[in-house]
C-alpha cells in the first residue's frame, strides 16, 4: 500500500523567509530609500514574490542562512561590484579606442556549483558584468559569448569568467 506524505501545515513554504529577505534587501538598497512607505511597499512585493517563487519550486528550500553563508553572500556582493566595475572599465576602453582589437567568440566554461539557484547566480553575474553573455547552461557546463576571449581553454576561461564569483556562491547556494 502507498503512503501518502501528510502536507505542510506551515502557511510560509520552506525557503520564504530566506528568499523574502534577500529581495527585500535588494529593493531597499535599490530604491535609496528608508522611509515607511518604501519599506512597506517593498516589503508586501517582494512578500508576494517570495510567497509565488517558494511554493512554485523546491530551489529555495535548501538555502540555509548561517553566519559564515551570510559572510560569503557579503563577500560574493563586494566580489560582483568589483568584477563590475572592473568589466565597465574594461568597455570603456574599447569604446574610446581609435581602434577596437577585439576577439569576440564562444567559451565553454565549467562550475562546480550544484544547486539550480547557485548556477543561475553564477549566470546572472556573468551575464551582468559587461563583456559577456551567458548563451546555454546545461549541467556543469556554461557557454558564455566573450567580447574579447583571452582563451579558449576551459579551465583558463573558468578561472577568468567564473572563478571570482563560484568560491562565495558555493559557500551559499551549494
Amino acid at each position: 500500500m502507498e503512503q501518502r506524505s501528510q502536507p505542510d501545515a506551515s502557511l510560509i513554504p520552506p525557503g520564504m523567509l530566506s528568499l523574502w529577505l534577500v529581495l527585500f534587501v535588494i529593493w531597499m538598497v535599490a530604491n535609496s530609500a528608508l522611509s515607511v512607505a518604501v519599506a512597506v511597499t517593498g516589503g508586501v512585493i517582494t512578500g508576494v514574490l517570495a510567497y509565488i517563487f517558494a511554493t512554485s519550486t523546491d530551489a529555495w528550500r535548501n538555502i540555509r542562512w548561517t553566519p559564515a553563508s551570510l559572510y560569503h553572500f557579503l563577500a560574493y556582493t563586494g566580489t560582483f561590484v568589483v568584477e563590475l566595475v572592473r568589466a565597465n572599465i574594461s568597455m570603456m576602453k574599447y569604446v574610446y579606442a581609435r581602434r577596437i582589437d577585439i576577439k569576440p567568440g564562444v567559451v565553454k566554461v565549467r562550475t562546480r556549483l550544484q544547486s539550480p539557484i547557485g548556477r543561475l547566480a553564477l549566470a546572472n553575474s556573468i551575464a551582468l558584468t559587461p563583456g559577456s553573455l551567458v548563451l546555454d547552461l546545461k549541467d556543469d557546463t556554461l557557454f558564455i559569448h566573450w567580447l574579447d576571449v583571452q582563451s579558449t581553454d576551459v579551465d583558463e576561461a573558468t578561472s577568468v569568467l567564473v572563478a571570482p564569483f563560484e568560491t562565495h556562491l558555493e559557500k551559499v547556494f551549494g
